[in-house]
């Protein structure tokens, strides 16, 4: 039969190895957080194309290399309209301010946690009075059956942080607030974005528009010359009917675009968080946007600490990377320290009076011996966790490196839809005025007469489009790659955000 173990031997160490940890204060449990690498691709595209090594040209606009992104990019369109709109929309958005709000939610729960350092004193006061049986002993010194018995005492409780746990829980919650604030800074930089594509959208639909009604305009005008050829019986009626479809059909065109610029309107109201009704009318055109001959284009490593999405991401995983010192902490033993002092008397004259005082010391030391897995099962979910948000970070970096390549893929193909869009639009112009002065004269059927105008319709409203087209990738570019947040001075602080890139990379002060 094998000797019971002793347990005391086991106790005096566990209480040796926490006496230790509570002196190593700057050491806590479980992995610390290393901040992830950036890619070591040194350019976004494959083959040639506006990410090289010298500067690249995109339809005349050059590619500015690990230039930096203001603040305001918008400005870089040179519309006073846009600029106010957007910030019109940054101070009035309902959105904003519910990332704000959010922000200040999750800073409140972080210095909230931090009190979990320190200890827990609070005061108390009890009176009652009391009748007891005279067949046992009284609870005063008087031996009086009938008293009354006044306590104020002040409780202290404590626990020492000796493996850590309290601080990685304090550094998950700051890296959940951390995370807040980069949403926040991604909620800024998509309203303006997309105030900015809505101005273009917009400019888009009245540049449509414009194109429809000279189209009609100049449809009728060729339909009133052919009702003029048939009242002299140089065309026959049916000449004459097939263009009044031709013009009722561009009439019909025109209905759902007049009805999606009158819905642009109201989609801006609501980004600028006002209500239709209360917006003024004040309209984008494509020229009222000056397009950036320069643009700036970050390098690939440079973008992890830019994007706010891509921050956000790594604050999530600093949190779950905490939550596993959180768990293995919680296996560990945990020692509580309490003490209360005060006084006790029969009556609040004599309270704090010599020989009323009373005061207890306590300490407790407690280690989970079965909980049926519990513990460990909760630190490998935690480890678990950890690893679902390294491949999250993993994901939002791969989507965002797409991001750029696909715009920059987009400019380039901007580039050539615009030469082809003004070169076709250009010819089919020549075309359909040739067709004209052949109409005039007699001399062209009707079919060629609207194969002219459907060509002149398509090419005009395929250069309106190609136009917006380039102005918005051009916007969505600037926010690919993170919109400057890092760059705007808090007006509180007068300095750069403390998570800015230009922050983390300054020299240390000598």
């Amino acid at each position: 039969m094998k000797r019971p173990v002793d347990p005391r031997p086991m106790r005096a160490r566990l209480l040796a190895c926490a006496a230790l940890a509570a002196l190593v204060t700057g050491c806590a449990v479980g992995p610390n957080f290393v901040t992830p690498e950036g890619p070591a691709e040194p350019a976004y595209l494959t083959g040639r194309g506006p990410n090289g090594a010298k500067g690249d040209a995109v339809a005349g606009r050059k590619i500015e290399h690990g230039a930096d992104i203001p603040a305001e990019w918008w400005e870089a369109f040179r519309s006073r309209k846009l600029s106010d709109l957007i910030r019109d929309g940054l101070t009035h958005n309902a959105d904003v301010g519910a990332a704000e709000a959010a922000l200040r939610v999750a800073q409140a729960n972080a210095l909230a946690q931090r009190g979990a350092l320190f200890p827990v004193i609070g005061a108390g006061f009890d009176a009652n009075r009391q009748q007891i049986s005279n067949i046992v002993s009284s609870n005063v010194a008087s031996n009086a059956e009938l008293y009354s018995l006044h306590t104020a005492q002040v409780t202290v409780s404590f626990v020492p942080d000796i493996w850590g746990g309290t601080r990685r829980q304090i550094e998950s919650a700051e890296a959940l607030a951390e995370m807040q604030l980069f949403q926040r800074e991604g909620t800024y930089l998509t309203l303006s974005s997309n105030i900015a594509l809505a101005a273009v959208e917009e400019a888009r639909l009245l540049g449509q528009i414009g194109v429809l009604r000279r189209s009609i305009d100049l449809q009728t005008q060729l339909l009133n010359i052919l009702k003029k050829q048939n009242d002299e019986g140089q065309i026959a009626m049916t000449d004459v009917v097939a263009q009044e479809s031709a013009v009722a059909q561009a009439k019909l065109l025109l209905v759902p675009v007049e009805k999606q610029f009158a819905q642009q309107h109201n989609l801006i109201a609501q980004l600028t968080g006002r209500l239709p009704s209360a917006v003024p009318v004040a309209h984008f055109q494509l020229s009222s946007f000056t397009l950036p001959r320069k643009l700036p284009l970050s390098l690939p490593a440079d973008l992890v600490r830019q994007r706010p999405d891509i921050r956000a991401a790594e604050a999530n995983l600093r949190s779950a990377n905490a939550q596993i010192g959180v768990a293995i902490a919680n296996r560990l033993p945990q020692i509580t320290l309490t003490g209360n002092a005060g006084s006790t008397a029969a009556s609040l004259s004599q309270l704090f009076s010599p020989g009323t005082g009373m005061w207890t010391i306590a300490g407790s030391l407690a280690q989970t011996v079965f909980d049926a897995g519990m513990l460990q099962n909760r630190q490998a979910a935690a480890e678990a966790a950890a690893a679902q948000a390294v491949e999250q970070y993993r994901g939002v970096v791969l989507a965002a490196f797409r991001n750029v390549a696909d715009v920059l893929r987009a400019l380039q193909a901007d580039a050539r839809a615009i030469d082809a869009a003004v070169s076709a639009e250009r010819s089919s112009s020549r075309y359909i005025e040739l067709v004209r002065k052949q109409v005039e004269l007699g001399q062209v059927n009707i079919a060629t007469l609207i194969t002219a105008q459907q060509a002149y319709l398509q090419s005009s409203l395929a250069r309106v489009d190609a136009q917006a087209a380039r102005l918005s990738d051009t916007v969505a570019l600037f926010q690919a790659l993170g919109g400057g947040w890092w760059n705007r001075i808090d007006p509180l602080t007068g300095e750069l955000p403390a998570n800015s890139p230009l922050q983390q990379n300054a020299p240390e002060p000598q």
